[in-house]
């Protein structure tokens, strides 16, 4: 029941993009499901085919769970207000205790903060949530222009 479906994600993230109406080059940071568990490297590998985006060119990837725990039902509801403060605020929220990845992230280690980082330019960020039985959800935050 809890096993990860890496096709779900894809069209849950993409179906988030095309509704959002921006392209997936746009995003600047996935605020992950990422659990600290085997399944982060199918979820970053899900991502970067859902964005098409390699780790050359990957978005920051940061995980709130790694700052707060996991908490169950109210975890996407704190992980959208985490990514709403990180527009607002202009910064990407580190991802901690994550020094040691899971050999197959290795190659997007560079996306992942382990520190704060200022980022006034911070402009989209897309969260999702990949839940049991593959309840999946995914929204697009953006800054407003006014």
């Amino acid at each position: 029941m809890t096993a990860p479906n890496p096709e779900g994600i894809r069209r849950c993230v993409r179906a988030a993009i095309a509704d959002s109406a921006i392209g997936p080059d746009e995003i600047d940071v996935i605020n992950g499901h990422l659990t600290a568990t085997g399944a982060d490297s199918r979820e970053v590998a899900a991502w970067a085919d859902a964005l098409d985006r390699r780790p050359d060119r990957f978005p920051w990837i940061t995980s709130t769970k790694s700052m707060i725990g996991h908490a169950l039902g109210a975890a996407g509801a704190i992980e959208s207000v985490a990514s709403v403060l990180m527009l607002g605020g202009g910064f990407i929220h580190p991802s901690r205790n994550c020094e040691d990845l899971h050999p197959e992230i290795l190659p997007y280690a560079g996306s992942v903060p382990h520190t704060v980082r200022e980022a006034p330019e911070l402009r989209t960020v897309i969260k999702a949530g990949f839940g049991f039985g593959d309840v999946n959800a995914c929204v697009v935050f953006r800054k407003w222009d006014a």
